[in-house]
């Protein structure tokens, strides 16, 4: 089994990172503006882009401490792959430790999103920051993927 891994830290509290990652406004406004879904435990929220989409099961969350979802639908190398949010205070940054785990194998569509991992992650710290993400489709783009 192979992990994606990130670290991010924005200078916000970690009650306004969670509601970023458990609303589907707060989803919309760094990941991808076709969101929809329920994002309370047993929930599955629809991210939609341009190339396809996934549907994530939401197994597990705690205000101010974790996300954690499943992948039901989607890519077949991201079917059953856990995406995990875990969020710390540290000084006046809250640290987002990301894992996309469990891929069979590092394939080359792997190498693709852990680069979009790491783009949208960045677009949840300018959000967090300034009030202003880059979600799809205003995304970095950094290849076609097919």
């Amino acid at each position: 089994m192979a992990d994606i891994l990130h670290r991010i830290g924005a200078t916000t509290t970690p009650e306004r990172v969670y509601d970023a990652l458990t609303t589907v406004d707060g989803l919309a406004a760094w990941w991808t503006e076709d969101t929809h879904g329920d994002g309370e435990p047993g929930g599955v929220l629809q991210f939609r882009f341009p190339q396809g989409g996934f549907d994530m099961k939401v197994l597990e969350t705690r205000p101010k401490e974790l996300v954690l979802w499943e992948v039901v639908d989607g890519p077949e190398e991201w079917l059953g792959t856990r995406v995990r949010f875990d969020l710390k205070q540290a000084d006046d940054y809250t640290i987002v430790l990301f894992r996309h785990e469990g891929w069979r194998e590092p394939v080359e569509f792997m190498y693709h999103c852990s680069t979009k991992w790491g783009t949208f992650l960045m677009s949840l710290k300018q959000l967090l920051e300034t009030g202003q993400g880059d979600p799809s489709p205003r995304d970095v783009r950094i290849s076609d993927w097919h």
